[in-house]
């Protein structure tokens, strides 16, 4: 059994839903039907695959059901992260009720591949040149949800020991070399490996924080930067 991720699924299949990815480059050309094929050729049925955002461009759950549907549908167990573009998802409880093989990760952690998986949306970091007031109310609101996570796998971790593993949509600071609030979650619960999505572009993937930070190693696992294939880590 292996564990992946890819986040930024982007999709849009509902025929209510008109919104191409292929006008973002060559790294989004028929990127809904590259990612199907690499997902069957990459996963088995008993692996899982973490997704962290931005899954479907819906507005409303009717116009994300066809994507969502769609993943549900490809081999393997799934664990969403909510993005800033998933304005469909409400209600938790509801949600984790309609998919045999989806588990929406909100204010918890789920155990697996010997593995706590926590996570939070994030927000941009106060080292982002457009970071406002109203941002730093965003920001400190998802600095309490991944806390709220990374508490729950404390707690269960004294009686069953195993490694965190953080996941986020937005990356956990906008620039290598300054330091965020999730950066010191991450060091004073120990959590050694983390990953995200959000980023996009050549540019973007240059500037964004790669490879390990203050004892964490972080991973940007967002589909154009990992060509439609998902990446596996454990």
């Amino acid at each position: 059994m292996s564990l992946y991720a890819i986040g930024d699924l982007h999709l849009a299949t509902s025929a209510d839903v008109d919104k191409p990815m292929d006008g973002f480059g060559p790294l989004w050309a028929d990127h809904t039907n590259r990612l199907q094929r690499n997902w069957i050729d990459t996963v088995g049925p008993e692996d899982t695959v973490i997704v962290p955002g931005d899954i479907s461009w819906g507005l409303k759950y009717e116009e994300a059901l066809p994507d969502l549907e769609l993943i549900d549908s490809l081999p393997g167990s799934k664990i969403f992260i909510k993005g800033n573009h998933d304005l469909w998802w409400t209600g938790i409880t509801k949600l984790n009720r309609s998919f045999d093989t989806i588990t929406f990760l909100q204010n918890d952690c789920i155990f697996c591949e010997g593995m706590y998986i926590c996570g939070s949306r994030g927000w941009i970091t106060p080292d982002n040149e457009d970071f406002t007031v109203a941002d730093e109310k965003v920001y400190n609101r998802e600095l309490l949800r991944m806390k709220m996570s990374l508490d729950q796998a404390a707690a269960r971790q004294k009686d069953v020991p195993a490694p965190i593993l953080g996941v986020m949509h937005f990356p956990p600071v906008s620039k290598k070399t300054a330091f965020s609030g999730f950066q010191q979650l991450f060091m004073d619960y120990g959590v050694k490996k983390v990953i995200y999505g959000h980023v996009h572009g050549e540019e973007g993937f240059r500037k964004a924080i790669q490879g390990t930070y203050h004892g964490t190693e972080y991973h940007l696992v967002s589909l154009d930067n990992l060509r439609c294939v998902p990446f596996r880590i454990k």
